[in-house]
């Protein structure tokens, strides 16, 4: 399964500072496609994948590290927040999601690595606190290390409790935070262009990085569909007017049904 703007070239990307990690207890399997996808086009100092799922990825970069099991997003907030860093051990460990990967290495920029934390924009803010968004993000170890400090105020979503919570207190103590037209080339979510991010979140941009029958694999993988709640329309057309739209179609709404009802 391929997005459409992989580049090319076998060579890959060399980050030896950077630690590859994703934290899940549901969605693996499209958690390990994306981090599959990352792997192809750079060469990370490591690659863990934290999960109390039994799987054994088929790419031989990921290390999976058992964990207890997550029942909530809270959890995985909290996970991340507080022990992550135990187990990272390079300068900065970028996070992934199942529904986020690198899109292209070459658009990798050294000055990333500048700062300790970058994700992409949120457009609903305009105090500066705007970078940013966690599910593909760059974060250091000294922040991490930082995050544990007995004044911060742990939270739900973990990122909105790094960068708005407590980005003062983190900038106090030195913390730094990417600017946002920085963040911009280093990833998409519901702002900036995935044609010219180094990576992306969010499932309501996979239709348009990778083929309908790409997509669809990776729906068909979920087993929590939660986060496409709020784009399923979206989701909807993007699919309608490819190979067997109306057939999928049917089965996302049919799915939905079924996860309404289930509540």
């Amino acid at each position: 399964m391929k997005a459409r703007s992989y580049p090319s070239s076998p060579i890959r990307l060399a980050l030896p500072d950077v630690t590859l990690c994703a934290v899940t207890s549901v969605n693996v399997k499209a958690t390990v496609r994306a981090l599959s996808a990352s792997l192809e086009q750079v060469a990370f100092a490591d690659c863990m994948l934290f999960t109390d799922v039994p799987v054994q990825p088929e790419h031989p970069g990921i290390r999976v590290v058992p964990i207890d099991h997550l029942d909530s997003a809270a959890a995985y907030s909290k996970f991340l927040l507080s022990e992550l860093v135990r187990h990272v051990e390079t300068s900065h460990c970028l996070v992934v999601q199942w529904d986020g990967h690198v899109l292209d290495a070459r658009r990798w920029r050294p000055e990333f690595l500048e700062y300790d934390y970058i994700g992409a924009t949120w457009p609903q803010f305009d105090d500066g606190h705007d970078v940013g968004n966690g599910g593909f993000s760059l974060r250091s170890r000294r922040l991490m290390e930082a995050c544990q400090a007995l004044d911060f105020i742990s939270g739900h979503p973990e990122d909105v409790a790094i960068c708005r919570t407590n980005r003062a207190f983190l900038e106090a103590r030195g913390i730094r935070f990417a600017p946002r037209a920085l963040a911009d080339l280093f990833a998409a979510e519901r702002a900036a262009d995935v044609g010219t991010t180094f990576g992306f979140h969010g499932v309501f941009n996979m239709p348009r990085i990778m083929d309908n029958e790409a997509f669809w694999e990776a729906y068909r993988s979920l087993d929590n569909r939660s986060s496409l709640r709020p784009d399923f329309l979206g989701l909807l057309k993007s699919l309608r007017g490819g190979r067997r739209g109306l057939a999928r179609s049917l089965r996302m709404i049919a799915d939905r049904a079924y996860d309404i009802a289930r509540g």
